[in-house]
């Protein structure tokens, strides 16, 4: 019985071994299609090794960008930049060199740099910690839907962001 059982076994795995194989393929619906990775163009100036335009991969960030322009320069203010950021189709990323003003960008705050939560745009919010575009849109839906912000600790209203989240973000956001 255990002998019938094995010659049956191995006749199934003989004929799976040279039976052709009809290949089908399926159309998948354009729903679920997954969208295509697009190159972002960044131009990198400043104090790196060779500034100029850069294609990166979609997703890339601000030390991809640095890299691909080489690295730093000798006189670069590493510091000056966040390299955790992630980068933007027609972005100019500027590394700034040692005791350069760094220039605030639109959105933050003339005072120490702070990013206000209140004006901040998306690519704003994400240069900063933890904070990425799908947290970002979570911000600025917040504040569309509250009126703003009054004070720092409404963050914590924003679904995602706890306690330990706002205590990194305090000392680099106002309102």
């Amino acid at each position: 019985m255990i002998a019938a059982l094995a010659v049956t076994v191995a006749i199934g795995i003989l004929r799976g071994a040279v039976a052709p194989v009809e290949h089908v393929v399926v159309d998948a619906p354009a729903a679920t299609a997954t969208p295509a990775v697009v190159d972002l163009y960044v131009h990198v100036a400043g104090a790196v090794s060779a500034p100029g335009l850069y294609v990166l991969p979609a997703g890339a960030r601000v030390v991809d960008a640095v890299a691909a322009a080489g690295g730093f320069a000798d006189d670069a203010d590493p510091a000056g930049v966040n390299l955790a950021r992630t980068v933007t189709d027609g972005e100019q990323l500027h590394v700034p060199r040692i005791g350069e003003a760094v220039a605030v960008a639109p959105g933050a705050s003339q005072t120490g740099g702070l990013v206000d939560l209140n004006t901040a745009d998306s690519a704003q919010l994400e240069t900063l910690p933890r904070i990425g575009p799908a947290m970002a849109e979570r911000i600025i839906s917040w504040r569309d839907a509250n009126g703003g912000f009054t004070t720092v600790e409404d963050l914590l209203a924003v679904p995602g962001i706890g306690d330990k989240m706002l205590a990194s973000l305090r000392d680099l956001v106002t309102v």
